[in-house]
């Protein structure tokens, strides 16, 4: 009973309510609008506006399928879609979240130049690959760099072990920035490292996403950690409001040591993680720890999100670059980038589809969510089409239903035009990761899904010509191992599935 209490009047349950009411009240207000004849003339003129509404969102940029899953709610239900559409778009919030975000990162692009002798040695090299590093450059605010170590891990376990050891080495300041942390072992371990270097007097500091800890954490959690001597804030908590910057998760995954040592990739600060549990069966994650210049970019990246939660400006970053970067001589080329929904690039799908636009033999890919556009659909398979060997690793078991049923959907197309996907057996597989011709690879956390390409801020590693890139080949082919080929026999659905996945994969855009 105590338990059932307890859920009933929690922080969670609480919001969940409050979202709960603010739809209800505008459907009821909409139902009365619709049925009550004193409102006849009202009715008349909201609908006509759901016209204009219509109109105003097929001009609009941005995603087609996001549009059009708006257009068929307001089409099927004039009045109270468009006062949704109009509640949920029309929130100011955004808006100074956006020139915000703009402002810090006018001032952090000094810090991301890219080394002419790169640009020349890509020139000289390989036109395409210097042709994107340029974009990427321009467009993006991030640089590539040489001489940096990479290392791969297949599994969550392989990149907790070494990421407790290089804390241990911390002199100036530790970073973290996760979109889950739960409490158990594994970030009881992270935990005790944090308190005795933050009692040493290294600058520690914790971000974690109001979303992805909205059930895990206590909404006291941050005071908590400060009284440990770690600076803590949460990104953008989830408040009960109908808003679209409720979708603007921070779904990255940051730990930077003194910005010399960085790690990425699918990673999250929670049991499940690192197999202590299984509520999905094995889970298979990646990882990348960089050491060397180019793990100073983790380091801006985490400043420009934390100067947002904190609401306090950094007018130094100087201080935060280290005076050498130490690593060594490597060869090959690591570029980390991060992708934002405010500056107006798509950088997560733009990376994903140039590697696909250029691959000679083959593209790797693992994914745990496949919510796709048609550009990416018509991406993967054109690869295929002309010959490329694009292998996607999907989960067999999944922690979201209704994501699981939606990627389904895209499946039976997907294998149409050539593309090979597989099921990961043991469980779930987290990996968020391309690899192409033995070349050119990509670990990070943008997942094959609307939220990860347009809504969230995410980041990963694109690397080029990179040693490690066979380990990450390699760890693919052994993962294929333990998967089963879905066939377009297996994958055929009827009657009510059918029904329901066409309905799902039409306002997938707005899940």
């Amino acid at each position: 009973m105590k338990k059932i209490v307890k859920l009933m009047f929690s922080q969670t349950s609480i919001i969940i309510l409050l979202l709960a009411f603010q739809v209800l009240f505008l459907f009821s207000g909409a139902l009365r609008i619709t049925e009550d004849e004193h409102f006849t003339y009202l009715s008349g003129a909201i609908r006509a506006l759901s016209v204009v509404v219509m109109v105003y969102i097929i001009n609009k940029g941005g995603n087609p399928e996001s549009k059009l899953s708006w257009i068929i709610q307001i089409a099927v239900f004039p009045i109270f879609g468009t006062f949704l559409y109009i509640f949920v778009q029309g929130q100011k919030l955004p808006l100074v979240f956006n020139k915000e975000s703009k402002r810090i990162r006018r001032k952090t692009s000094a810090y991301v130049k890219q080394e002419g002798d790169i640009l020349r040695e890509l020139w000289a090299k390989d036109r395409r690959k210097y042709n994107f590093v340029k974009y990427m450059n321009e467009y993006a605010d991030v640089s590539a760099f040489k001489n940096t170590d990479v290392t791969y891990f297949s599994l969550g376990e392989e990149k907790w072990k070494v990421m407790l050891r290089e804390m241990e080495k911390a002199e100036k300041y530790i970073f973290l920035e996760y979109f889950i942390i739960g409490e158990g072992k594994m970030w009881g371990s992270i935990l005790e490292v944090l308190k005795r270097k933050a009692a040493q007097g290294v600058d520690v500091r914790v971000m974690y996403d109001g979303m992805g800890c909205l059930t895990l954490l206590p909404a006291s959690y941050p005071s908590r950690l400060r009284k440990m001597g770690i600076k803590c804030r949460v990104f953008n908590p989830f408040r009960p409001l109908l808003s679209t910057i409720q979708n603007n998760r921070d779904h990255r995954k940051i730990l930077v040591i003194d910005g010399k040592t960085a790690f990425s990739g699918g990673v999250n600060l929670s049991d499940e993680y690192v197999n202590i549990t299984a509520p999905y069966g094995h889970w298979k994650d990646t990882a990348v720890m960089l050491k060397g210049k180019a793990a100073f970019s983790f380091t801006i990246m985490f400043l420009e999100l934390w100067q947002i939660a904190e609401r306090k400006r950094i007018d130094d970053y100087e201080v935060f670059r280290p005076a050498d970067f130490g690593g060594r001589e490597v060869k090959g080329y690591v570029m980390p980038y991060c992708d934002s929904p405010f500056d107006g690039e798509l950088v997560g799908e733009t990376v994903y589809m140039d590697i696909l636009s250029k691959a000679k033999e083959y593209v790797h890919i693992t994914t745990p969510y496949m919510i796709i556009d048609n550009e990416m659909i018509t991406a993967l398979g054109s690869a295929a089409k002309s010959g490329v060997d694009v292998k996607i690793i999907v989960p067999h078991k999944a922690d979201h239903w209704y994501a699981h049923a939606v990627a389904k959907a895209y499946y039976a197309e997907l294998i149409a035009r050539g593309v090979k996907l597989y099921e990961y057996m043991p469980g779930f597989i987290h990996s968020k990761s391309f690899v192409s011709d033995g070349n050119t690879a990509v670990v990070g956390t943008i997942n094959m899904d609307y939220r990860s390409l347009y809504l969230h801020f995410e980041c990963a590693v694109w690397m080029y010509d990179h040693p490690v890139i066979g380990d990450i080949e390699g760890d693919f082919q052994r993962t294929l191992t333990k998967c089963r080929p879905i066939t377009a026999e297996s994958c055929k659905v009827r009657g009510a599935r059918k029904i329901l996945y066409a309905i799902l994969r039409v306002f997938a855009p707005l899940m």
